[in-house]
């Protein structure tokens, strides 16, 4: 009786706030839509595909589409075309900001010179402040211990949120934000790990250890702590309720000012930079050596069943998984000769997929990114999102149209796309450990 009051009571006070009409968002310039790439779009007559498509507002929708022609020394050129993009419009990035901490990981490994200390290295995580979370060991391991590497490993595989937390309490929130400002990612605001912390408490991290293969110390880092001022900006108001930590409902829009954001145009860019990095100004590049883009490179594209350590459960984290473009109910496995080497996340309705996709028996390569917001109740928090009925079928169709476009897309030069033909691991048949069915992404 008092839970069916209860619901009661919920299912009005949504009403009711449906009835205010309370504007959310933030004023934000005019979105860029490029004609021949709205044409291309809207080719494709699936309903659930043009209701998306002919809402841009409505669904805070963002579409980026990089086609790459190469010349005749297999040098890539770069032509973007966009839809309803703008830099100012916000979205929630989620998982996607696991992209840059990776990179930034190995990059300050590259810069601290330490010998014996490196992404493969033994790690363990202690606490200075009672929110904070040691972590000395981890099963998933084939070492049994924690490092930079296989935290990158959980972060790309399958998402996984206590990688990211790790990755942002080695780098620090104050060389997160310098180093990426430096870069040329300007829009780039990652201020907080994904454990419900409190704004001032995101600017402490945990004490840091590196040990070799027999226990002994090679490298400390203290607790670090970021003095430089995190203000909040211009309120960023998403929906129209939300529900806060104590599980009630709040009567007005959300404010993201505090949390993590970048713009769609920088992640593109990120990714370029990542994958073509002589295509870009030296200053965008992250410090990477040879081996650590290799290993990003398998990471990014290698599929969960492939996995050795961690050992996924292929049936739970399939294929297409993490590879929205690619994924829907009765797609689990992408096109024969097709990796894709992506991020995406998923979080408070928002749902965004930033991939290079190259298809190496029809010599074909792009890069496509986009990002919507699906709540149609307009309430943060309470779980109702539409991300199976609207935002993946949605990505998906997306991700159709442009592979069949670049399939029939004439070129001059066919690409060299040996670079990323990578060696991937096969699952040890014999390996009777348990797989893992569950994780915090």
């Amino acid at each position: 009786m008092m839970r069916n009051l209860h619901c009661f009571v919920f299912e009005m006070a949504l009403f009711l706030i449906g009835c205010m009409q309370i504007p959310s968002g933030t004023s934000h310039a005019q979105p860029h839509t490029d004609p021949y790439f709205r044409r291309l779009l809207f080719a494709h007559q699936d309903s659930l595909y043009r209701q998306v498509l002919t809402h841009p507002d409505t669904y805070r929708l963002q579409i980026l589409y990089v086609q790459i022609d190469r010349d005749r020394h297999n040098r890539p050129h770069f032509h973007t075309y966009a839809y309803h993009a703008d830099p100012q419009l916000y979205f929630y990035p989620a998982s996607v900001v696991k992209l840059p901490l990776a990179c930034l990981a190995l990059e300050k490994l590259n810069e601290l010179h330490i010998p014996g200390v490196n992404k493969f290295t033994r790690m363990q995580f202690d606490s200075a402040y009672p929110w904070q979370i040691p972590e000395w060991a981890d099963s998933t391991s084939e070492t049994g211990y924690p490092s930079i590497a296989h935290f990158i490993k959980k972060a790309f595989l399958v998402s996984d949120n206590d990688a990211y937390n790790r990755l942002y309490q080695f780098v620090g929130q104050q060389a997160i934000q310098q180093k990426l400002h430096e870069k040329g990612y300007t829009s780039a605001r990652i201020i907080r790990q994904f454990m419900g912390l409190m704004a001032e408490q995101n600017r402490y991290t945990n004490p840091v250890r590196f040990l070799d293969e027999q226990g002994h110390l090679l490298y400390t880092q203290p607790a670090l702590y970021n003095p430089d001022s995190v203000q909040r900006g211009a309120p960023v108001l998403i929906g129209r309720a939300y529900i806060n930590r104590d599980g009630k409902l709040v009567p007005q829009p959300m404010d993201f000012s505090m949390q993590n954001q970048i713009s769609l145009y920088d992640l593109v860019h990120m990714l370029q930079a990542l994958l073509f990095p002589e295509s870009v100004p030296a200053r965008q590049r992250f410090l990477l050596t040879d081996d650590d883009l290799h290993f990003l490179y398998q990471y990014l594209s290698q599929f969960p069943r492939e996995t050795n350590y961690p050992k996924y459960d292929a049936d739970v984290f399939y294929d297409t998984y993490v590879k929205f473009f690619f994924r829907d109910s009765s797609h689990h496995q992408l096109p024969p000769g097709v990796r894709v080497f992506n991020k995406v996340g998923w979080s408070y309705g928002f749902l965004t997929d930033v991939s290079y996709v190259a298809d190496f028996e029809h010599h074909i390569e792009y890069m496509l990114a986009a990002t919507l917001y699906v709540n149609s109740d307009g309430v943060l928090n309470d779980d109702r999102y539409e991300y199976e009925e609207v935002g993946t079928p949605f990505l998906y169709q997306l991700g159709q149209v442009i592979y069949r476009h670049e399939l029939h897309r004439r070129r001059k030069h066919l690409p060299d796309l040996s670079r990323f033909q990578i060696q991937y691991e096969h699952r040890d048949e014999n390996d009777m450990r348990p797989a893992i069915k569950q994780v915090d992404n």
